[in-house]
């Protein structure tokens, strides 16, 4: 009876380790897109049965990040150039909504919690660590999306800055190739004191303006050649189409 609580616990741990392990790994892209999961593999590298590697995939595919293919084998989620304009579509309007709302609703509790997710971007670029640099920046908008006050709009930012994720690996890439780290960091700021000056115009072009770097600096990336090992289109797909962004 005493070791049933501590079997649990020991299995709960098993999976959150699965799960976080290979989620970090395929956010920073040292697993491929499309790169085959093999459940008995990771059983073995994490020293756990396979019974909580599968439970952490299963996991990874609600998050989008794996796929299960027909065969029922499991692959890390490749990235879809050709739907990249409309990711980008959805983003700059979830974005701009989200910013021009906290702008107009934000209070000072509001205003206090936006400056230290800043600060904590601020924090994770000086580190140099891509994933901490995804996770603080997400933080800092998803901040801003709670000062909007439309949990549905939130709702929907969050699984875009989700989805997006690699593609801001590829980019922070971009900007240290440039010498450039340091443009973000200023964005941030820029939206943070359009916030607090209520300046709902001024948000909303910041966001925008935002959104556009993003694009096209992952597009300049693409373009350089980065990315000629890495299979980045969605399954079937034969060919990628040039980005019309």
């Amino acid at each position: 009876m005493t070791d049933e609580p501590e079997a649990k616990r020991a299995k709960g741990m098993g999976v959150r380790y699965a799960y976080e392990t290979i989620r970090d790994e395929i956010l920073d892209l040292t697993l491929d897109p499309g790169q085959l999961l093999d459940e008995t593999s990771l059983a073995e590298r994490f020293g756990m049965s396979r019974s909580p590697v599968r439970e952490a995939l299963i996991r990874l595919a609600g998050e989008e990040l794996v796929v299960t293919l027909a065969n029922r084998s499991t692959i890390v989620a490749p990235i879809d150039v050709q739907s990249f304009p409309k990711y980008v579509e959805a983003l700059d309007i979830a974005q701009r909504m989200n910013t021009r709302l906290a702008a107009e609703l934000r209070t000072d509790a509001d205003l206090q919690a936006i400056a230290a997710r800043q600060h904590g971007f601020v924090v994770a670029v000086g580190s140099g660590r891509h994933l901490a640099m995804s996770e603080a920046n997400k933080a800092f908008h998803m901040a801003i999306a709670t000062a909007g006050r439309n949990p549905y709009l939130a709702s929907f930012y969050e699984r875009l800055l989700n989805q997006g994720r690699r593609m801001l690996h590829l980019h922070f890439r971009y900007l240290e190739a440039g010498n450039e780290g340091h443009l973000l960091t200023d964005e941030h700021d820029e939206m943070l004191a359009a916030i607090r000056d209520r300046d709902v115009e001024r948000a909303d072009t910041l966001a925008h303006l935002h959104t556009r770097q993003f694009r096209d600096n992952f597009i300049d990336f693409m373009t350089q050649g980065y990315l000629t090992d890495a299979r980045l289109l969605s399954i079937g797909q034969p060919s990628a189409a040039p980005l019309a962004v």
